[in-house]
């Protein structure tokens, strides 16, 4: 079995692009889409589960924050998926994403809120 060739023309005018790349860019994906069901399972639970006198009065933005960003990292994973893709296929560079750091605040912040629940509590 032979790969196909990086450069090679498909009949749109697009790269055939070495299908390890795009399986790659799946795995991405999904990866994405396991951290956004993480976190809306989470504030799912937050929500059904924590009793509103027992966390002061956080469990409502804990489990709106770990919802909302569920729906943010779903889009922009879509989305991001989209643009590797497109790019791979044109041959140009990569593009950036702002998932990492936008994830990585919206962690901190419910991370901080439970924090100060428990100690309020």
């Amino acid at each position: 079995m032979t790969l196909p060739e990086v450069g090679a023309e498909s009949g749109d005018g697009e790269e055939e692009v070495d299908y390890r790349f795009t399986l790659a860019n799946e795995r991405t994906f999904l990866a994405w889409i396991r951290t956004a069901l993480g976190l809306l399972a989470g504030g799912v639970a937050v929500h059904t589960l924590v009793q509103p006198t027992r966390l002061a009065g956080f469990a409502g933005p804990i489990s709106m924050i770990c919802v909302v960003l569920s729906l943010v990292v779903a889009v922009i994973a879509f989305w991001h998926w989209r643009r590797v893709n497109h790019a791979m296929r044109a041959g140009g560079p990569l593009p950036g994403t702002l998932l990492v750091p936008g994830l990585s605040v919206g962690v901190a912040v419910v991370a901080a809120l439970a924090c100060l629940a428990v100690v309020l509590s």
